[in-house]
């Protein structure tokens, strides 16, 4: 197998040469190891592949990782004080530049009070594992969409109920309505128990969807590709009715992209930067979900420079979180910025995580203010190299730490004078007070 994929790699290039390159933001510009089974049926959309013998990408380590493992192009969701980190892929450990990506049935969960991650085996149905899929969490129960996998693109998705007394994923089948192409690198924004997906590349979709669809002309040289391109197609997945449909817009709508990254803000969808063509933008547009109208927001010229592959978080009702991305010039970048919606106003974000640029990582939003970013790449994924793909977690507190946080954290620090008076705390405080004392112990401080 391995000799096979080296062959391919040297039909394709591992990377596209020269300044005229079109990557797309996509990782079949890498070298994929999948390992799974050859007489599959190609159309795999049609098969059920449950029982496909794919070996564990993780198969070959003989010790358990208490942290999960490095990677990029993976999904993360936040549910109470609780973040789930599904997908994604990382470097072979034997086979120099191949890419394998993490196994399909893994979940690690990172416990936003004790700073704990633990290692979850899900069952279900999930068919393959991919990365590039879009994920969001709705009342407990994360959805995941889309992705690209050794084959391709998919447009399945899956529910993972996450407060269940056992993780298990379920293929939402007999949905009404026209779904999306099949795609990856995509946006999603939620409201009113509605999934709204925006944008993202993959296959053109089937009769004729409302919006843009454009040919990326190189995509039909790769893997016997029938060719994909980049949309700026809107689908919304009503929870309510399992019925997919598509609105009419007005207003001046943004063009197609991908590893685009979006925010709601109340009954505002935003979306900034991504990849079209051989530019990487940044661009800021907002659609009002009630009345399917777009607007363009000026960006200034001291503001964010155009990135894809970044992150766009909401930290609060007024403010959303700009981290890090990927440029025209192939840069990884490691700045930060803070978009105040009532002003439309962009500062830079002082922070001490300069030294750690990310490309392709997940950032959510905590209990406390902060924006937990975790893994990504951290220089040209495209390069020759060897990707620097991580598995750390960097913390940025946007906003100030409550009063609760700060006393928390004072008796913590002064935990050996104050213990014996934590029995007169509420139930909930003592709970949280032991859970952080557990990490403390276990770091060894």
């Amino acid at each position: 197998m391995a000799e096979r994929m080296a062959e391919m790699e040297e039909d394709i290039g591992d990377v596209p040469a020269g300044e005229d390159d079109n990557d797309s933001d996509r990782e079949d510009e890498r070298i994929f190891a999948w390992m799974g089974n050859d007489d599959m049926e190609e159309d795999e959309e049609d098969e059920e592949v449950e029982d496909e013998q794919q070996l564990d990408t993780e198969a070959s380590e003989l010790f358990e990782l208490d942290t999960p493992a490095e990677r990029s192009g993976h999904i993360a969701v936040v549910d109470r004080n609780i973040m789930y980190v599904w997908g994604g892929y990382k470097n072979s450990q034997n086979h120099g530049f191949f890419d394998l990506y993490l196994p399909r049935n893994e979940v690690w969960t990172y416990n936003m009070e004790s700073g704990v991650w633990t290692k979850h085996v899900a069952g279900g149905n999930l068919h393959t594992s991919m990365s590039g899929s879009c994920g969001v969490c709705v009342d407990g129960v994360l959805y995941l969409f889309g992705g690209h996998h050794a084959r391709g693109n998919t447009n399945r998705i899956y529910r993972l109920p996450l407060r269940a007394p056992s993780l298990k994923w379920e293929e939402m089948r007999d949905l009404k309505g026209l779904p999306p192409s099949c795609k990856d690198k995509l946006g999603c924004w939620v409201q009113k128990n509605r999934l709204i997906f925006f944008g993202g590349y993959g296959y053109p979709a089937q009769g004729c969807p409302r919006g843009t669809f454009e040919f990326d002309e190189s995509s039909s040289f790769v893997w016997d590709s029938p060719g994909r391109g980049w949309n700026n197609h809107i689908h919304i997945l009503d929870l309510e009715t399992s019925t997919w449909s598509q609105p009419i817009t007005t207003g001046y709508t943004p063009s197609p992209r991908a590893a685009h990254a979006c925010a709601t803000v109340g009954n505002r969808g935003y979306v900034f930067g991504g990849r079209y063509k051989n530019f990487r933008l940044n661009d800021l547009y907002y659609i009002d979900l009630d009345t399917w109208e777009w607007h363009e927001m000026s960006v200034p010229q001291q503001g964010p420079v155009g990135r894809s592959w970044h992150s766009f978080t909401p930290v609060s009702p007024d403010h959303i979180f700009l981290f890090g991305g990927f440029t025209t010039e192939k840069e990884t970048l490691s700045d930060a910025w803070l978009y105040c919606v009532s002003k439309n106003e962009w500062k830079p974000f002082k922070h001490s995580h300069t030294g750690s640029p990310r490309l392709w990582h997940t950032a959510c939003s905590g209990p406390d203010g902060e924006v937990f970013v975790f893994g990504g790449c951290a220089n040209n994924l495209l390069s020759h190299q060897r990707a620097a793909h991580s598995n750390e977690l960097l913390v940025f507190n946007v906003q100030p730490k409550s009063l609760v946080r700060f006393c928390m954290e004072t008796v913590l620090q002064h935990r050996e004078r104050l213990s014996s008076y934590w029995d007169c705390l509420p139930k909930h405080l003592l709970h949280s007070l032991k859970q952080r004392m557990a990490h403390v112990n276990t770091l060894g401080s």
